[in-house]
């Protein structure tokens, strides 16, 4: 007897196969790892009391990382009593399971810094002392574990490890510092080495490395101690390191990439450069630099040829122009402050304690809404998140999820 499937069954096969083989993966700052959220049918304006508290969690201990959010969970670290756990909640905000991690950081600033990586049924976490751990989303059951000093010399810093890791297909990368390790490649089912960079010797700098993708190359860049660098995602291999110094070998905002050119920057005074990166990733040649965006630790975004931060010394919310570097304007109200992007729109999470809405204009910063923080405790220096038409803020010891959805 002869079948016959018709066109329509074909396609509704090749969906269902597509949606099998897709990875449920949430990383820090979004996709890609530069702040943009491509959410639609989002509030273009909140109430004046701010959006729907959905839920909040109020015993994380102490953190200042963000959320992982994929369509198993939601994921978070905190530290009680000097010990990590990771956090597994449901979508209604049901505390699935917590699992500890290892020691940290409680000298300065407590707690966890590593927002958790999920891709697929594997959740990866790095402490303050560089332990990294690979554990089952659905349980918190460890499946392995590296200690990065003992294995690659990994050298801590004075205020504790705050890399977000990266990873590639079966490949995840993290920056041990090492006298022979600056950047390593592990495989992300076991935590076997793939490969050591000895790169050019310093220590890591609270930095979260970015994957670009060239046409005939990938780069990782992440910033050292006293450099920008660049390496060969497939073999280790150091391309190139442009100098990069302030006072204290703090560099921890993600480097920025956007037509075939690198945007770094720093705090306390140092400002930042764009580096135009060579078709073949092979060096990088200094376009411009300046100290206004100053961030320390808040990010940037790039929409429409412009970047925005929030400065440090420089406390002002910045608008620069990405081809020159010149500032085309800035606002006092928001900065210091954490921000993220979404529909042209920015979401501001100042250290104030308030939530911003705002327009980045031609001109000027529109703030749209406005709503203070309700919980928590400590320094608001988490990165927000946004999913499935909700916002995700973290506040030291709680998680507040709030409903941002037009109807």
């Amino acid at each position: 007897m002869k079948f016959m499937i018709r066109p329509a069954s074909v396609i509704l096969l090749f969906l269902i196969s597509l949606s099998m083989t897709a990875q449920n993966v949430s990383q820090w700052r979004g996709p890609n790892r530069d702040g943009i959220y491509t959410e639609a049918g989002l509030l273009k304006k909140w109430p004046d009391a701010g959006p729907k508290l959905l839920w909040h969690f109020d015993a994380l201990g102490d953190g200042h990382t963000s959320v992982a959010v994929t369509g198993s969970g939601i994921y978070t670290s905190g530290m009680i009593n000097g010990t990590g756990f990771v956090f597994a909640f449901d979508h209604a905000g049901k505390l699935l399971w917590k699992k500890d991690f290892g020691k940290e950081w409680a000298e300065n600033w407590n707690g966890t810094r590593s927002t958790p990586l999920v891709v697929d049924d594997k959740l990866y976490v790095m402490s303050s002392y560089w332990n990294l751990v690979c554990m089952n989303t659905a349980t918190g059951q460890t499946i392995w574990s590296v200690d990065l000093e003992k294995e690659y010399g990994a050298r801590n810093n004075e205020w504790g490890i705050s890399e977000n890791l990266l990873y590639d297909g079966n490949v995840l990368y993290c920056t041990p510092g090492g006298k022979n390790a600056s950047l390593v490649a592990l495989d992300r089912n076991t935590g076997k080495m793939i490969w050591k960079s000895k790169g050019n010797g310093n220590k890591s700098a609270y930095c979260s490395p970015l994957l670009i993708k060239l046409q005939k190359r990938k780069i990782i860049v992440t910033m050292m101690e006293n450099a920008v660098c660049g390496f060969d995602a497939a073999t280790g291999q150091q391309l190139w390191d442009f100098e990069h110094i302030n006072d204290t070998g703090v560099h921890p905002n993600i480097p920025a990439f956007s037509n075939g050119s690198i945007y770094c920057t720093s705090g306390y005074g140092k400002g930042g450069e764009l580096l135009k990166l060579a078709e073949d990733g092979s060096s990088v040649t200094k376009v411009w630099e300046t100290k206004d965006l100053d961030s320390r630790t808040g990010g940037v975004v790039v929409l429409n040829g412009r970047i925005y931060g929030s400065g440090d010394r420089n406390k002002k919310m910045f608008c620069l122009d990405w081809q020159t570097g010149r500032q085309i304007y800035s606002a006092r109200e928001m900065a210091p402050a954490t921000l993220i992007a979404n529909d042209g729109l920015l979401y501001v999470y100042s250290e104030s304690g308030k939530v911003f809405l705002a327009e980045p204009g031609s001109d000027s910063f529109r703030i749209i809404s406005s709503f203070s923080v309700p919980y928590g405790a400590n320094p608001h220096w988490a990165h927000l998140v946004i999913n499935d038409k909700k916002l995700y803020l973290r506040h030291g010891t709680s998680l507040m999820v709030y409903d941002i959805a037009a109807n």
